[in-house]
């Protein structure tokens, strides 16, 4: 499952930095406007510490993580929706990806210039925001021309068509189409548009080395927690420029450097995983002598689905899914202590995964 997850912001926030950090890459992170031009993606694995235990007990040959998928895009500048700063390109990015996660800076640092002059991120939220919003209401107003036109030989669009003159005045007043409320059958139909502010976004506060040591969150950092608080919007705090040291380095000296800013495991670990959940994802298991693996599947996943990320003949034959729950694996060690427990059970077609769900799937073909 081919799922992206966009990094985006302003020129000179660390996007760039981030993204080396996490896919352990070296393109360019200068102190200059649009140092990123063209979008760069890598697959990172998924961090997760149930592959270790289900190691232990099945001891393959190998183990194979999930993974996600990033894309570094080039900064946005104000004036991006009407092309300014090569907006037209990186707004048509941003547009291919599956969800966002805004880098938003929080450090002073007078040898990083800043496209604004000055570290405001409430004022760089709202910019970028804006100009993600414009470009909505431009592919909005388009889709009313075109279903009107269509509505006249048509009355079932007439539907749709009132619903996006809805959508229309709910944008119009700066609220991003992510929080239109609608049905799932109307929500189908505006996913087809493929609006911008529809995506689910998280945000990176993008803190110095000083705040991250710091007991209190910084006076920036602060800002931006506040005017999400209330709210499902996921923010967290990272320093691009720790992390990517971290990432540099090898085991031993990534446990030394961790133990020095008393922090369990690198901050990489918790974007990953969160951009993972932003997704909608979640993972089961396989396993075996041969393999340890996590699939990636869409959270709500039935059983012939999750099955089909193996192999399409896997849905096309499912007989059942056999199930074991990791909790229940990891607690007495091994499958066949689980199966004489009674803990083994077997699911039909109507099944819908669970995330941890160690399965064996019975099928034919």
């Amino acid at each position: 499952m081919s799922l992206t997850c966009g990094i985006i912001g302003l020129p000179n926030v660390g996007k760039s930095t981030i993204f080396n950090a996490l896919t352990s890459s070296s393109i360019p992170a200068e102190n200059y406007p649009f140092c990123t031009i063209e979008p760069h993606m890598g697959i990172v694995p998924l961090p997760d510490p149930r592959l270790k235990v289900l190691e232990k007990i099945y001891e393959p040959e190998k183990v194979t993580p999930a993974n996600v998928e990033f894309t570094d895009i080039a900064g946005l500048v104000k004036g991006a929706s009407k092309g300014e700063g090569l907006g037209n390109q990186f707004l048509g990015q941003i547009r291919q990806v599956d969800s966002i996660i805004h880098v938003v800076r929080c450090f002073e640092d007078e040898n990083i210039s800043h496209v604004e002059e000055s570290i405001d991120p409430i004022r760089d939220v709202e910019l970028i925001e804006t100009e993600l919003l414009l470009a909505d209401l431009v592919t909005i107003e388009k889709s009313i021309i075109r279903l009107d036109k269509l509505s006249r030989s048509d009355k079932k669009i007439s539907a749709n068509l009132e619903l996006v003159k809805k959508l229309k005045i709910f944008c119009d007043e700066g609220n991003p189409a992510r929080n239109f409320s609608c049905n799932n059958s109307e929500l189908g139909f505006i996913r087809s548009m493929f609006l911008l502010t529809s995506k689910p976004i998280m945000y990176i506060a993008n803190i110095n080395e000083d705040e991250l040591v710091s007991d209190s969150i910084g006076k920036f950092s602060n800002l931006l927690f506040t005017k999400f608080e209330g709210e499902e919007t996921e923010v967290i705090e990272l320093c691009g420029k720790v992390e990517q040291e971290i990432s540099t380095l090898n085991k031993n000296e990534q446990l030394e450097f961790l133990a020095e800013y008393n922090l369990n495991e690198p901050g990489l670990n918790i974007l990953i995983r969160k951009a993972f959940n932003l997704l909608n994802l979640e993972t089961y298991f396989t396993g075996g002598e041969s393999e340890v693996r996590a699939w990636t599947i869409k959270k709500g996943s039935s059983a012939p689905q999750a099955a089909s990320e193996i192999h399409t003949d896997f849905e096309k034959g499912f007989i059942k899914a056999e199930i074991i729950k990791y909790e229940d694996l990891k607690r007495l060690g091994s499958e066949k202590l689980a199966k004489d427990s009674g803990l083994s059970r077997l699911e039909g077609k109507d099944y819908t995964v669970q995330d941890g769900d160690c399965i064996f799937f019975h099928f034919n073909v």
